[in-house]
């Protein structure tokens, strides 16, 4: 049985998110822990010597989310009826990062599954601050989801890797997993600028020859590009339905993401964006 983590805040963006996880997973058991964290205002001012608790206000604030919650399960019972999930929910006075964080150190779960932004996002940008501190501190496959995105069965998924990881199960099970579910091909994609492969580099790659070598998967040799455009053009000529990366520091995806190009690939990808963390 896998365990999904599905942090809300009760948005649009957000049940767009779990209705995408619950059709994702829809033939598979799995168990859904639902959480929803919440902050009082009061509490975020430094300055302000007392604490929410003198003003009742974390008392109300919970009770509400906790309403909430109660109306999201009974949404997700009357529109997804399905016997072969589970669902465990949590309203908890913390903040979002700092709890999902928390509970995939303290639990074994498989995918966080979130909306790519928040009920104030900007319409312009696709990944919103507390995706990418997720994608960037949680030990654990993160799942985002484009606004207005809707389900489509991932058959045709998109990998893109510089071979600079040497790769472990943990890396790649979370891909297989969802290619076999899907009997999906896998589009394994290279971008390199005119150099031939190290000895590392083609051993890595040799790593994923063998460990994918019962599922359908294609190696694409992109030549000078960056990766941004590489993956738009892929988008626009192949139909894609994910787009996988590992986020493997001092490689190319923190280089693609926690820099200068993290707007560029928001403005272009809209399909559902997985993402797994080069350790456990």
């Amino acid at each position: 049985m896998k365990t999904i983590l599905l942090p809300t805040d009760f948005s649009e963006n957000s049940w767009n998110a779990i209705k995408y996880a619950l059709q994702l997973f829809k033939d598979q058991y799995c168990k859904f822990l639902l959480m929803h964290t919440y902050t009082p205002i009061i509490f975020q001012t430094e300055f302000v010597p007392i604490g929410p608790a003198q003003f009742g206000l974390g008392d109300a604030i919970k009770h509400v989310s906790e309403s909430k919650m109660e109306n999201l399960l009974g949404r997700i019972k009357s529109e997804f009826a399905n016997t072969k999930h589970q669902f465990e929910s949590a309203c908890i006075f913390s903040t979002l990062v700092t709890e999902i964080k928390e509970i995939t150190e303290k639990q074994k779960i498989d995918y966080v599954v979130m909306g790519t932004k928040g009920a104030t996002g900007a319409k312009e940008v696709l990944f919103g601050s507390n995706t990418v501190h997720v994608f960037k501190n949680v030990k654990c496959p993160v799942l985002a989801i484009p606004d207005d995105f809707q389900f489509e069965r991932p058959l045709e998924i998109l990998f893109p890797s510089d071979y600079e990881v040497s790769f472990k199960d943990f890396h790649l099970e979370p891909i297989l997993h969802i290619v076999k579910a899907y009997t999906s091909r896998l589009n394994i994609m290279h971008v390199s600028y005119g150099f031939p492969l190290t000895e590392q580099q083609k051993t890595n790659k040799k790593l994923l020859e063998t460990y994918f070598n019962k599922i359908a998967h294609i190696f694409h040799d992109i030549r000078n590009e960056n990766v941004t455009d590489a993956i738009d053009e892929f988008q626009t000529k192949n139909k894609t339905n994910m787009l996988v990366m590992l986020n493997n520091k001092h490689s190319f995806f923190e280089n693609l993401f926690f820099r200068s190009a993290l707007n560029q690939i928001g403005f272009h990808l809209n399909i559902p964006f997985l993402v797994i963390p080069s350790n456990p």
